[in-house]
């Protein structure tokens, strides 16, 4: 069995090591973090790539076992090299949100005017392919969050969410994610390439 020890590092780099020995083929390997976000996103990982993944905690370390059980899965788009192309026409528009309100000035407008946007966002219509929160967006995701409505809705209508779990983890609001996918930063670079048009907020 390979093991691979990222503690300490930040994401991606423990999907990317973790990616270099699935690479080389490795049918039982052990993978070694210190947060729950790469946890998550190492696990999601090798479970598109054909391993079943069973993790332990122990005084905040996390030991994901993975064993290739199949072939390689397309269902978790955010994973990198698993997300289809966009179709040939079909236009794919990600939304970029890095805080948890719009424009600068009276903090009460700009969360106001957040919300409206995110209300409205729905009126892209099937183009609207997917959002990703960094920064502060991530408190648009969490529990009790006014825009969590409207986010479920779009979930509902095939809308893609990633929230950032570097991001999540720094304002201590991972388990209180109530909405869309943990992702790190080579799931959201990959993204970018793949979409045809990003919108910054």
């Amino acid at each position: 069995m390979q093991i691979i020890d990222a503690r300490g590092l930040a994401c991606p780099a423990p999907v990317i090591e973790t990616k270099k020995v699935v690479e080389k083929g490795a049918e039982h390997l052990q993978v070694i973090v210190d947060n729950d976000a790469a946890r998550q996103n190492v696990s999601r990982f090798l479970e598109s790539r054909g391993y079943e993944a069973a993790s332990r905690e122990e005084q905040g370390i996390f030991e994901i076992s993975g064993s290739r059980v199949g072939e390689p899965s397309r269902e978790d788009a955010p994973i990198v090299c698993d997300v289809e192309a966009p179709a040939p026409k079909e236009k794919k528009i990600l939304v970029m949100i890095t805080a948890d309100r719009m424009g600068r000035g009276d903090d009460t407008l700009g969360a106001g005017l957040m919300g409206s946007f995110i209300k409205t966002l729905k009126e892209m219509g099937p183009e609207l392919w997917r959002i990703v929160f960094v920064n502060s967006g991530v408190k648009l995701a969490i529990e009790g969050a006014a825009a969590l409505p409207d986010l479920e809705e779009l979930v509902q209508n095939r809308v893609s969410i990633l929230v950032c779990g570097t991001c999540l983890n720094h304002f201590n609001l991972l388990e209180k994610k109530a909405v869309g996918e943990t992702t790190n930063m080579l799931d959201i670079v990959t993204s970018l390439q793949l979409a045809d048009r990003v919108i910054n907020i």
